[in-house]
């Protein structure tokens, strides 16, 4: 089950240390396996992403297909994370889409 999990960078960076996502962390599910569902979800946790934001700073999705929708997950099952780019003003009331990062890019991410 492909799920989408809103957070910010610096909770992006916590996950990591973790090495999991707790089962506390909102989650997202595309009705269906259509394109269509998976952008509606990746676009409310993109939205819930910027309720997250205590000071300026980068919205993120991450994306990972789990076993449970619920539970707890290892980063292991992180298949991408979609992010602001570095010049985006989450403030705005006109948010591009969130740009691609494939996981061997999450480190270069967090900086």
């Amino acid at each position: 089950m492909r799920i989408y999990v809103p957070t910010t960078l610096p909770g992006l960076a916590a996950y990591l240390r973790a090495d999991a996502v707790p089962s506390t962390a909102e989650r997202f599910v595309p009705d269906d396996e259509t394109e269509e569902a998976e952008y509606e979800a990746l676009s409310e946790a993109a939205e819930a992403a910027t309720a997250l934001l205590d000071e300026p700073g980068r919205r993120v999705v991450v994306v990972a297909d789990v076993p449970d929708e619920d539970a707890a997950f290892p980063i292991s099952l992180i298949e991408a994370v979609h992010a602001d780019t570095d010049d985006v003003d989450p403030a705005s009331d006109d948010l591009p889409d969130l740009g691609w990062y494939a996981t061997q890019e999450i480190d270069d991410l967090i900086g």
